[in-house]
Formats: C-alpha cells, sequence, structure tokens
C-alpha cells in the first residue's frame, strides 16, 4: 500500500517504477487496461515510470518516409504526434489522470492546459539541475539552448485522452544513447537535434531523475502519493 494523506486510496496517483527495460506493448496493454480501470472507478490514478529496449514509436501524425531506418523494432502508439525514440537511459513517464477533475494548476476537461502542465513539470524537473528547459511555439516538447544558441530536444511529450482518462505523457532524456535518433526525424523536426542530462554535463542517476520528477509533480498537479517499491503498473490499487 502507498501511503496516501486521504482516507479514499483513489483520490491521489498511485507511482509505480519498474525496474529492467519494459517491452512497449506490453506497456501499452497496462497503460489502456489502467486507463479504463480509473474510467470504471476501480483503480487509481497513476503516473507510471519506465525505461524502454530501444524502439521506434509512430503517433498518430507520424509520416512513413521520417521513419529513415529501421534499427530497432517500431510500433504504432495510438498517442498524438509523430516519431519518438525510447530507450535504456531515458526515463518515460507514463500519466494516467482522470481529467474530469482538477489537479493542481490544471482545470478540468482542458487537453490543452494539461499538456501545458506536463510541459511545466518537466521545466521544474530540469530546473533542479539548474537546467533551463523552454517551450516553443509550434514545437512540441521542452527544449535547452546550448552555447553559441544552437537548440536541442531533451523531452517528448505525446498524450491520449480516452473518454477524459489521459495515458501516454512524457520522456526526459537521461543518458540514452543519442545516435539512437537518427534513425528517425524525432517529432517531425530534422533542423533541431537532441540532447541529454549527460550530454549537458549533468551526470544525474536515473534514481535522481525520479526524485526530481516526483519533486516537481506537486508544483503543478497538486498532492501526491510517496512511490511504491519498484514494481509493474496494477489495474487495482495496492
Amino acid at each position: 500500500m502507498i501511503p496516501s494523506c486521504s482516507t479514499d486510496p483513489l483520490t491521489i496517483p498511485e507511482w509505480r517504477v519498474s525496474e529492467g527495460l519494459t517491452p512497449y506493448p506490453d506497456a501499452l496493454a497496462a497503460m489502456e487496461a489502467r486507463a479504463a480501470a480509473i474510467r470504471a472507478g476501480t483503480a487509481a490514478e497513476a503516473v507510471w515510470l519506465v525505461e524502454h529496449p530501444p524502439s521506434y514509436t509512430a503517433g498518430t501524425s507520424a509520416k512513413p518516409e521520417e521513419l529513415l531506418e529501421h534499427r530497432f523494432p517500431s510500433y504504432a502508439a495510438g498517442r498524438g504526434g509523430q516519431w519518438t525514440y525510447h530507450g535504456p537511459g531515458q526515463r518515460t513517464a507514463y500519466v494516467m489522470l482522470d481529467l474530469h477533475k482538477p489537479h493542481g494548476s490544471v482545470p478540468a476537461r482542458d487537453v490543452r492546459a494539461y499538456v501545458h502542465g506536463l510541459e511545466e513539470w518537466m521545466i521544474r524537473a530540469l530546473d533542479r539541475f539548474n537546467i533551463r528547459g523552454e517551450r516553443r511555439e509550434g514545437r512540441v516538447g521542452i527544449w535547452v539552448v546550448k552555447p553559441g544558441g544552437a537548440e536541442f530536444k531533451i523531452g517528448a511529450i505525446g498524450v491520449r485522452v480516452t473518454r477524459w482518462v489521459s495515458w501516454h505523457g512524457i520522456a526526459l532524456n537521461v543518458d540514452p544513447e543519442l545516435s539512437h535518433f537518427g534513425g528517425i526525424v524525432p517529432c517531425g523536426i530534422a533542423e533541431h537535434g537532441v540532447t541529454s542530462l549527460h550530454d549537458l554535463g549533468v551526470l544525474a542517476t536515473m534514481e535522481e531523475a525520479d526524485s526530481a520528477l516526483m519533486a516537481a509533480w506537486a508544483e503543478v498537479f497538486g498532492p501526491q502519493a510517496m512511490p511504491a517499491a519498484p514494481a509493474s503498473l496494477q489495474t487495482t490499487p495496492s
């Protein structure tokens, strides 16, 4: 049982951290099941932290020609957006919330505000490492400016909302193999590269990145439960 400041276990998101690498199809199935359980009122909202084996995933706007090389398995994700890489060293956070109700600064039934909240979550987490993450008009995700003025993407966002329950979420580059992004046009943007905490000289561990995300969560989305012991996503409260 995750400690909670509420008497109702369904009012605070349950945090899960999976060890090892979670195959992308397994994550899709688990998210879909959890989202259905949230809609049914039989499971708590959840934030699920995973790493995937090297994979390319296609959002609903992905163009086939922007999969440049078939280096790794590719999957239709069903989320918004275009092509994204997932792999070891990247923290993917899947967020399953009931958007019928407000969460912190995010009002109810406002997908645009929800996406803005996910952006703010990453920006505040990066700030804990003295990295300035920024939004860019017309470009999804979070960007940093390196010395010399070149812009690089450090965090991706892709969401799906089904009957006002969110799934999918964010991907923060902690220390992935950046050359793996070369097999796609990430998010349809060819003119800018990708970076990571380690690439920027911040040698954070995945655990430290998780701690930053957990601390920043409450500043944007409101109260959180403490994370459970490492475990896969469950469809019912533990």
